[in-house]
């Protein structure tokens, strides 16, 4: 079967595997046929060669993992031991080894779900980043009539703001060097700043703070801190981008003296969360289209991830299909 790995910074190669054996599947698990894969920020660093925290991630110029590092995944069951899928299920969700990049997949059962027949594979992708940010807003409670800012207008930051829009917030501000003036109405926001976020908070007036800031930027330290800085009184902060560093100082002055909350985490319940995903696009038929702007071959995988790298006003997620 045909797989990808990173041999050096930006840099794939394909290679022929052995198939996996269905007999080898663990209890839970399940194979799957590669029907389509989706990339994420999470997945850049990755492929720019960063060290990453993978047990298998020990090659001297890239991490060398087969597959890696896509961990958005829809495919077909080929085999299962997992009691909710069967064979020839079309499933959708996390490939739990971050070695989706491969003609089969095997993967955990617990982070799939069956999508919809009427969704093409490309489409059916996007569940998996909704059903993260999903989970997310849940810690959020109730955002009817709120100012919800969302530092990051790419394809989860996007997300959020339609999500956050779509449970009742008054007023939704994106934020971001990328020119989002046309996409992101289209995708709840209301006030389209562009800008860094540091700028935005120097010019933030205090009355206009927002009641929650969610971080979707991720992979540095400075946006957190600013996210900090934006949120109002007694307001929340939400960090949702994936950390590169161990540990990021923040200031607890701030923290403190604004009565401020914040959350983080991973998404729990995934199987539960992917089927909130798919009914929240069925009330919302026109996401899913929206959202998909972008669709590579599985040849084209470099090309794929170069255009990942290079943000623009017209891209929101990429797709990978047979």
């Amino acid at each position: 079967m045909w797989s990808y790995r990173l041999i050096a910074p930006y840099t794939f190669e394909r290679t022929e595997q052995p198939e996996p054996s269905p007999a080898s599947l663990a209890d839970g698990q399940v194979l799957l046929q590669f029907l389509a894969a989706g990339v994420c920020g999470s997945d850049l660093p990755g492929f720019r060669g960063t060290q990453g925290r993978l047990p298998g991630d020990i090659g001297a110029c890239a991490a060398g993992m087969h597959g890696f590092p896509v961990h958005e995944i829809a495919g077909e069951v080929v085999a299962s031991r997992h009691p909710e899928h069967t064979r020839g299920d079309r499933v959708v969700g996390w490939a739990s080894g971050f070695d989706g990049l491969m003609d089969q997949v095997v993967a955990d059962g617990e982070g799939l779900v069956r999508y919809e027949p009427s969704l093409t594979p490309e489409l059916a992708i996007g569940l998996q980043p909704l059903a993260c940010v999903l989970y997310a807003v849940e810690q959020l409670g109730d955002l009817a009539g709120r100012h919800v800012a969302v530092i990051g207008q790419g394809s989860i930051g996007l997300l959020f703001s339609y999500v956050a829009k779509a449970a009742g917030a008054a007023l939704v501000t994106g934020v971001d060097p990328v020119d989002r003036e046309t996409l992101g109405p289209r995708f709840g926001v209301d006030r389209v700043v562009r800008a860094t976020s540091d700028r935005w908070i120097r010019h933030l007036d205090p009355a206009e703070r927002p009641d929650v800031v969610i971080e979707a930027v991720g992979h540095q330290v400075a946006t957190l801190g600013h996210a900090i800085e934006a949120a109002a009184f007694g307001g929340t902060v939400f960090y949702f981008g994936v950390t590169d560093d161990d540990t990021y100082p923040i200031s607890m002055r701030t923290m403190l003296r604004n009565n401020l909350t914040l959350k983080s985490g991973v998404t729990l319940e995934r199987r539960r969360m992917l089927t909130a995903a798919s009914a929240f696009a069925a009330a919302h038929p026109d996401l899913l289209t929206e959202y998909l702007t972008h669709t590579f071959r599985t040849a084209d995988v470099q090309a794929a991830f170069e255009t990942a790298c290079r943000p623009t006003p017209g891209r929101v997620k990429i797709a990978i299909v047979p």
